[in-house]
Order: structure tokens, then sequence, then C-alpha cells
């Protein structure tokens, strides 16, 4: 088990959405988010109090948590002075990178040497079956998205939290790192042989009682190059019954590809479906998650009404005004 509270490492990321990873940690898990420690030229902030190791100790942490994602999930060489050093102050580590803490030597040595712990989220612990298709009782709730890193973990938590408040039967299924580092459970799917990513999914929501909703964890886009096929095996493993369409209306283009555009709604909505009527006919879309975070309060409203009467589905934005527009629509199912 990786020890809390955490010091949440954001290195020198480039922009608030690459510490999407310690984001989630201090919005959904605060009281385990001691502080931030930020190197030189950080662009990022998550709010929290800037400390250094010594100071973050002192304060009761016990994991130094790497929080940023950044492409292709490499330890970059001017983090390996911290992560040594927090070895030494008596940090465990924590990561979700595809770059592995085990991976590194001088990390594996110092570990050892001062008997701490290094943990690597982002490593499959089962071995997973190839996917069936064989239809699983239960329901089963997915969110998919215009772009990577437009909400759609936040909309599933965000739906878990009003569902258990009304009594509803309901998990969240994490699956990738942020997730599994907030839940402490779940796949780290991206990590996983392609061949078993939709079996994983398969195995993550089992048969389960015919009132009860699993809530995936949505990971990139159909319509994202680079990530589309682990999109892909959610749709088809997870077999959902609702779809919610998950965007970010002020985005110039998609996350870390300058010459590609987000897609419309209506796009998404009509190639997700598409996608996930192979493995499950009854499948419908329900709804709109909307991250309106780079919006003013008047211009979110507003284009959330713009939206529901354009596309004919309720819309919000889960964390900043409530999921009970979504889980009005689950229930709405029966």
């Amino acid at each position: 088990m990786i020890e809390t509270p955490y010091l949440l490492f954001l290195g020198d990321a480039p922009d608030q959405l690459a510490v999407k990873v310690a984001q989630g940690i201090k919005d959904w898990r605060p009281e385990n988010a001691v502080g931030q420690f930020r190197l030189e030229g950080c662009k990022a902030d998550l709010g929290l109090a800037d400390m250094t190791l010594r100071e973050a100790k002192a304060a009761g942490a016990k994991t130094l948590v790497i929080g940023v994602a950044n492409r292709g999930g490499v330890i970059s060489k001017a983090w390996k002075k911290v992560l040594v050093t927090a070895l030494e102050e008596g940090f465990d580590l924590a990561s979700g990178l595809h770059n592995l803490l085990r991976d590194e030597p001088d990390l594996v040595a110092v570990a050892e040497a001062t008997g701490r712990s290094l943990h690597d989220v982002r490593v499959p612990e089962v071995d997973y079956p190839i996917a069936n298709g064989v239809k699983r009782s239960g329901k089963r709730c997915l969110a998919v998205g215009t772009d990577c890193s437009v909400g759609k973990m936040y909309t599933a938590l965000a739906m878990d939290r009003e569902m258990q408040a009304r009594g509803m039967k309901a998990t969240f299924r994490s699956t990738g790192q942020t997730g599994i580092l907030i839940t402490g459970d779940g796949v780290p799917l991206d990590a996983v042989v392609a061949d078993f990513m939709a079996g994983a999914v398969e195995w993550l929501t089992p048969d389960n009682d015919p009132d009860h909703w699993d809530l995936i964890e949505g990971q990139g886009s159909l319509f994202h190059v680079s990530y589309s096929g682990v999109t892909m095996a959610l749709i088809h493993g997870g077999q959902p019954d609702a779809l919610i369409l998950a965007h970010e209306p002020t985005r110039e283009h998609m996350r870390g590809l300058p010459g590609y555009s987000l897609p419309g709604l209506e796009a998404l909505r009509d190639m997700a479906l598409t996608m996930a009527r192979v493995a499950n006919p009854a499948c419908e879309v329900v709804a709109i998650s909307v991250n309106t975070q780079a919006m003013s309060e008047d211009e979110a409203v507003a284009y959330l009404a713009e939206t529901e009467a354009r596309m004919g589905l309720p819309a919000t934005d889960p964390f900043r005004f409530g999921a009970g527009k979504l889980v009005d629509a689950l229930a709405a199912m029966g």
C-alpha cells in the first residue's frame, strides 16, 4: 500500500494540464495532499503550499508522488536529484509514468540503502484475459471525449459521489494512474498489452446486480491519433449501456497535436455510438459533460444551455455545478 499523505511533485510542468495526476489527487483526496514541490520554470500551480522536502516531512508527508503526466511518461534528468534526495529524506516514491521507478538503477540503489519503497502504479498486476464479448449483468457507463484531458475521470468521480449520496448502487472503476492513486485500485489500461486491453476492461467490470452501475474512467479519444486505441478498448470491453460525451470547448487543437482540430459533439456522438453498438446494441448517448474551467460562470451557463438545445441532451459541468443532471439521465434508463 502507498502511504499517505502525499507531497505532490509538479517538476517543471509546462502547463496546468501536465499536472493532471496531482490535480486529481488534490481535488478528490484533498486530505492526502500536504503540499506541492515545484522546480524552477514550473508553469503549474495547485494552490497548495510550496514546500521543501524537509518542510513536507515535518508536516507529515510520507510519499512523494510524481504528479506530472508528460508526453511519453518519462522521468526527466532534472527531476532525478529531487527524487534521490526525497528517498534520502525518508520519503517513499510513487509514480504513474511509463518510465518506471524500478527501472532506474540509481533510484533502486538509494531505495534499498534507505529502506524506502518505490511504487509504480502503471504496472499491470493481473494476467488479463482476451475479451470474449459475452454480455454481463449490471449496467455500465463510460465517458468518451472529443480530446484527451477534457474531464472524463472527473465526470465519473462526480457521478459516483452523487450516486452514493442518493443511495444508488455504483462503483468508480479506475483505468489510469490518477484514478488508481485516488482510489487505490484499478487497471493501468494503457500499460496492458494491446491484445488484452478489452479483456482487462471486461475483468474490471464483472457481472453485478441488475441495478448496479459501473462508472468506467474514460481514456483518450477516438479522434486522437495518439491514443485512440485505449478508447476503443474501453468501448468494446466495457460494453457501456450509457455514454456521456465529454468536451472542453476552449481548446484550439487536440492535446499535443497542433495540426488536428477538435471534432464537434455531433461527430463524437455518432462515432462513439456506432462503435459502442458493436458490443452492446442497446447503448445510448444520455448526456454531455462540459469542462467549463476556462469560462466565466455566465459563459458556462450560456454554453451549457446552447448545447442542451442543440444536442437535445442534458448538459452540465459536473465538477462546477454538480453531477445531478448526469445521474438523472442514468436513473431515467431504469
